[in-house]
């Protein structure tokens, strides 16, 4: 095989930045695109004149060998399992399913397939991680680790809280970096929907503390992840890609900061090359299924303590 030959399912907001990267890359070949609304595929026909535009997947599921999943989460475990069973290989974005009953159904289908599940957590696409080696020491020594991601609404997503919406991709860089907490604790707000629009999560470890705040109708966007210490602190801008780095502190003296701006990135681009390499050349999964549900426990943990109120262990 030289290119994986590909479906695109779902062409809303991020499906047509996924179709637009499976249509560019040399690695892939995009088959079709799949989308039960009307309306959208004759915005697909639109800009992807010379593909196959479809109502229904099994109508193309035996011409391809992978499909980007880029539903509605409520869609997500249907289609990822449909491919599973027709032992195609899946790329689906963030959250990996609506709940932990369907993900570990899809991890069922998987074992003992040679299939590449890959998750969408596009926030470890940052370039500036492929230098985090250089403060390894202000980020294993962090005793305070603080992430802020807040936007106004656009009008998309409403079928899921801002926890699956945008928490889990803070959950998941901390865990990349932490590791899974002890225990939880939430705070938040229903402002616009009738799901949680704010939340505030405090993961405990024993040796530090992680707060994440989220909103997704605030009046700014910010999206930020501190590490705070005896070895220093480390701030990364995630919205205007710089760093700030503060180790060296001298009695008397004015505290240094260090300032560092890194490259923009096509993220979408990142995930999906890493994708067909990992079919093509069996590289390692850029975040994998197991990834996506360790992710998403910790995203139903932090709902149950907004609902209940408690403070809640991960085991």
């Amino acid at each position: 095989m030289s290119k994986v030959r590909v479906a695109l399912i779902g062409y809303g907001h991020l499906g047509k930045w996924h179709a637009q990267k499976a249509q560019a890359l040399e690695s892939s070949e995009l088959v079709a695109i799949v989308d039960p609304s009307e309306k959208s595929r004759e915005l697909a026909r639109e800009s992807f004149p010379d593909t196959r535009i479809l109502g229904d997947l099994n109508e193309v599921i035996d011409e391809i060998d992978a499909g980007v999943v880029v539903t509605p989460t409520s869609y997500h475990f249907a289609v990822a399992k449909q491919l599973l069973e027709n032992n195609k290989h899946v790329f689906c974005e963030k959250p990996v399913t609506a709940t932990m009953e369907q993900a570990q159904e899809l991890v069922a289908l998987a074992k003992d397939k040679d299939i590449v599940f890959q998750v969408g957590h596009s926030e470890r696409c940052h370039q500036f991680w492929e230098q985090i080696s250089d403060y390894r020491e202000i980020v294993d020594h962090a005793s305070l680790v603080t992430v802020v991601r807040n936007s106004p609404f656009k009008g998309r997503a409403a079928d899921v809280g801002v926890v699956e919406d945008l928490m889990i991709h803070d959950i998941d860089l901390v865990r990349m970096f932490c590791g899974d907490p002890q225990t939880v604790q939430a705070v938040g707000a229903k402002v616009i929907t009738d799901k949680w629009d704010h939340a505030k999560a405090v993961l405990k470890y024993p040796n530090k503390m992680v707060t994440i705040e989220n909103s997704r109708n605030d009046v700014k966007v910010e999206r930020s992840i501190q590490f705070t210490g005896p070895k220093g602190i480390l701030r990364v801008d995630l919205f205007e890609l710089k760093a700030y780095v503060s180790n060296k502190f001298e009695d008397g003296k004015e505290q240094e900061i260090k300032e560092i701006s890194y490259e923009r990135r096509d993220h979408l681009l990142i995930e999906q090359e890493k994708f067909y390499d990992s079919i093509l050349n069996g590289s390692d999964i850029f975040v994998s299924l197991d990834d996506g549900i360790k992710a998403l426990r910790l995203v139903d943990l932090v709902n149950k303590a907004l609902d209940s109120g408690e403070e809640l262990s991960l085991s």
